[in-house]
This record gives structure tokens, sequence and C-alpha cells, in this order.
């Protein structure tokens, strides 16, 4: 949209209308001298930074899935269970340790072809979580103690390009949930009416979905029966927003296997 200009004679008598006007009823007062901006105050000033992370909760962590072929970069055609299964022998590229899944659940997603009422894996779920137009795979896979993996893949570009996992976390969740792009994890507190929320957002730049956002927030209501203790691993949560049809918990979707 172009400027409007205001020509210069009407400006001038605006002015002086608006200055005349101060004083008189109605017209506009003070309110005071404007607090002064006042920069953050450092303590320990000298205290020299760390070096490195203290933690490492797989953020930005990624990995090729060898044997999967995407043809035409579309993940809807691609088997969940056949991608966990590959997902197993995959590489990271760098090694944080919180891909790693339980040795009960690793046996029990080898056996999905002929145990499949006992297959960890849930449904999937497709978002176009990269902005890129094409959609990605999100997958979860249950585990001991209400415990609960989410993973996301990418296919790679091609025709007949590889798929790679954008993001692996795994927590005790109380929901996921989407909000615009971003997966919303959310999982209990060790504080009585309070939970975790942790946003996971694409960041174009290190290519993988990172944490974008970690908050402990005021639950919605209390939850019965919820186990409050909550993993060392990546963290759980934050956009309050669920996106109604497009969110699920843990328990909605049946497994893959079935």
């Amino acid at each position: 949209m172009r400027p409007v200009r205001v020509p210069a004679v009407a400006s001038t008598v605006a002015v002086l209308a608006l200055v005349s006007g101060c004083g008189a009823a109605g017209g506009l007062e003070s309110a005071g001298e404007a607090p002064s901006a006042v920069e953050p105050a450092r303590l320990w000033p000298r205290l020299p930074p760390a070096s490195a992370a203290p933690y490492d909760y797989g953020e930005g962590e990624t990995a090729r899935i060898p044997g999967i072929d995407v043809p035409g970069g579309d993940v809807h055609r691609l088997d969940p269970v056949a991608v966990v299964q590959a997902g197993l022998k995959a590489r990271t590229d760098r090694d944080s340790g919180l891909d790693e899944l339980p040795d009960a659940t690793v046996r029990a997603i080898r056996a999905c072809r002929t145990a499949p009422d006992d297959c960890p894996v849930l449904a999937p779920y497709h978002f176009d979580l990269t902005g890129d137009g094409r959609d990605e795979l999100v997958l979860g896979i249950r585990m001991p103690k209400r415990q609960l993996a989410v993973s996301a893949y990418r296919a790679d570009q091609g025709d007949r390009g590889g798929l790679t996992r954008i993001m692996s976390t795994s927590d005790a969740v109380i929901s996921v949930e989407l909000a615009g792009r971003d997966l919303i994890l959310r999982a209990p507190s060790a504080i009585s009416g309070y939970e975790y929320r942790t946003a996971w957002s694409w960041d174009e730049r290190q290519q993988a979905m990172l944490a974008t956002r970690d908050e402990i927030l005021r639950a919605p209501e209390r939850r019965k029966g919820t186990d409050r203790n909550r993993t060392a691993g990546p963290s759980a949560s934050s956009s309050p927003s669920p996106s109604g049809p497009s969110s699920t918990s843990p328990s909605d979707p049946p497994a893959a296997g079935r």
C-alpha cells in the first residue's frame, strides 16, 4: 500500500489545534515521566563462560535410515513398522545415546510381523513440519513405564531419495499435539498441578527439529493415575494450543502392527 501524504497546511492546522487544546477540558494531559530503560544486571560478571553444554538432549541430532527408499518423496507410502525396524540400525550424526530404546521394546519391534498385537509402534501421522509443502512422517513408540518415544522423518530430495530422521525424543508423555508446524509434547511435572511443555520446531540451518521452547506451566486440570517421575531424556512441551483433530495422546491411535 502506498503511503498517504498529508498536505503541509493541513498538518500545521492540526498541530496548532492540538497544542491549543492541551489545557482545555478533555484535552491531552501528561502522564508523567516515562521510566528510563534499564539494561539487565549481570550477576558474577567475572565468572568464566561454560565451554560445553552440561547435558546432551539429542537436539539437532539426525540419522539416515538405511534401506528405506521414498519414491517421489511421498512418506505416506511408507510402512511405519519397516521404518522403525530399519531405524534400529541407523547411525546418528553424533552420538547422544538418546535414540537407544529399551531391550524389551527393541524385541517387540522386531517381532511386530509375528506378534502384531504386542507391536509398540503406533499409527503414523503426516504433517508438513518443515514448511516445504511436503509432509513428514511422525511416529510414536510405546515403552515401559508409560514412556513414549516420538520421532519425525523427512524424505530426502530427489525422485527416489532416502529417509532421514530429523527428531528423536522420549518422555513420560501426557499428550502429543500439533500447533502450526510445531510438535508439542506435554509431560507431568514433579510439582502437583503443573506440567512440562516442549515445542519442537524445524530449524532450516540445522536441518533438524529443535526444542525451541521448554516451559513448566499450570496443568489445565488434575490428572489421576499419571506417573509424575519425569525421565532424564529430552523434555516435554510448550505451546498450549492443540490443533483439534491433528492432536493425539499416546493412547489414541492403535498400534501400526495391527
